[in-house]
């Protein structure tokens, strides 16, 4: 999985996923990332091919800045499955392409994620339970789940480090 961060003013790449029939993830807002092929060297691969394919952006390894830990799906209906973030800071100004993977690609601002309200616990449902997530209600859709435990640590870490006052938050 790919986490984007871009500069001018600080911003996250959040894709929504094309609705596909079969898919416990069809129509999520999510980061760009999927399944190791055997050709992949290793996650790190994958998560630079994953990112082409889906959102055509061809990551330099340049730009990859960290290793965050695997996380799991909180959510026992969803299929098990561990994920491992990378994280990339990109230069500013990069467009992302959709895939038929992908309906929606979004440089999301940092600002916007920790403004009041945008952060909520929502009603939710897959396959058939109901439960509250907490996430991000975004133009696009609710951002929760393994997504959301990504983002949140980096919304707080950027909130401390002055990216806002306190007082907004």
């Amino acid at each position: 999985m790919a986490v984007m961060l871009a500069p001018d003013p600080d911003q996250l790449l959040v894709i929504r996923r094309t609705e596909r029939a079969g898919d416990p993830w069809s129509g999520h807002l999510a980061l760009p990332g999927g399944r190791r092929e055997p050709a992949d060297a290793d996650l790190l691969h994958t998560a630079v091919r994953e990112t082409a394919e889906e959102i055509g952006v061809v990551l330099d390894l340049a730009w990859w800045r960290a290793t965050l830990d695997d996380l799991a799906p909180h959510t026992p209906v969803l299929p098990p499955l561990v994920v491992r973030p990378f994280v990339f800071q990109l230069p500013a100004g990069v467009e992302a392409a959709l895939s038929n993977e992908v309906a929606v690609a979004q440089w999301v601002p940092f600002e916007w994620f920790a403004q009041p309200g945008v952060f909520r616990s929502l009603a939710l449902e897959s396959r058939g339970q109901r439960f509250q997530a907490p996430g991000y209600q975004l133009d696009h859709g609710f951002l929760w789940g393994m997504t959301e435990r990504i983002v949140t640590p980096m919304v707080r870490r950027w909130i401390a480090l002055g990216g806002i006052s306190t007082a907004s938050s």
